[in-house]
């Protein structure tokens, strides 16, 4: 297999033990999701890691759909939100004050809520759960969030930066103990020896060799992982038709335009008295003069 590209994330086997695992490296996507945000350090990194996170787990869902992780609380961090479709197209944002100190994450959000919502087309209504944030690392609580979700044990290890968001996920099965009941703790302690710069640095082929060379694993194809954010001018203007012409120019006369944010794609649409016409064409209202 081939791992060359830039964004990724695999999944593999430990073929004579019932567990499974997976690993992300993220740098293009990573680059582009935190463009022009101005994150301090402490933010950017818990960024990061959530974002690692949320493609581990939405390549391992054994149907794969649009899954949406938001992390939020009344701290200095106010909001992490990762939205990862089934293709593994990024989208996201985080809310924080300018400055944060590095704290853990109970504290960085205070009372703070974690939830889900998975929408998959064999499912009519989309899953949601939400939970307290129990944990003090982005890993810890996605720890105890899958062990309380799955009812098996899992086991995260992340690291992000300025260049890189990468993760190693590993999950125990039900059969492990039978086929080795050393088999988790050994592998575990195996895991916990990874460091940031192995993930960033080494092709998943070395890392998941030095990690366990004595193991055999088989590796699955990686699945690329791109940012995407288009522009959409067209949806917002349906959303300003909704509110019918009338609306439109009394907002335009008091205010001059109209600016919608996108806040998860950093991003602002502009309407003036010029693009009337073009959001109302078939209006027959007769036009008002804005002063």
């Amino acid at each position: 297999m081939s791992s060359a590209a830039s964004d990724f994330v695999v999944r593999f086997l430990f073929e004579e033990l019932d567990i499974r695992g997976a690993f992300v490296r993220l740098e293009d996507a990573w680059r582009s999701l935190q463009a022009r945000r101005n994150y301090c350090d402490t933010v950017r990194d818990l960024f990061g890691e959530m974002t690692a996170t949320a493609v581990l787990v939405a390549g391992n869902l054994k149907q794969p759909g649009r899954l949406t992780f938001q992390l939020q609380g009344h701290g200095p961090v106010r909001m992490l939100v990762i939205d990862c479709s089934a293709e593994l197209h990024l989208r996201g944002m985080a809310k924080a004050e300018a400055e944060v100190a590095p704290a853990p994450v109970s504290q960085l959000f205070g009372d703070g809520r974690l939830s889900l919502i998975l929408q998959n087309e064999a499912a009519r209504e989309p899953y949601q759960s939400l939970v307290p944030v129990a944990g003090d690392s982005i890993a810890e609580i996605f720890e105890h969030y899958l062990d309380q979700s799955e009812q098996q044990p899992a086991r995260l290890w992340l690291a992000a930066g300025e260049r890189y968001a990468c993760g190693l996920f590993l999950q125990k099965l039900p059969g492990a103990d039978a086929k080795d009941a050393d088999g988790w703790a050994r592998v575990e302690q195996l895991a916990a020896t990874v460091t940031p710069q192995e993930m960033q640095a080494l092709p998943v082929e070395t890392l998941l060799g030095r990690l366990f060379p004595e193991e055999t694993l088989r590796l699955f194809q990686p699945k690329p992982v791109a940012y995407d954010c288009p522009e959409d001018r067209d949806k917002v203007g349906e959303m300003l038709r909704s509110l019918g012409r009338a609306e439109v120019e009394s907002i335009l006369a008091e205010q001059g335009e109209i600016v919608v944010r996108d806040d998860i794609c950093n991003r602002e649409y502009r309407f003036d008295a010029g693009d009337l016409d073009a959001l109302f064409p078939h209006d027959t209202m007769p036009k008002r003069t804005l002063h």
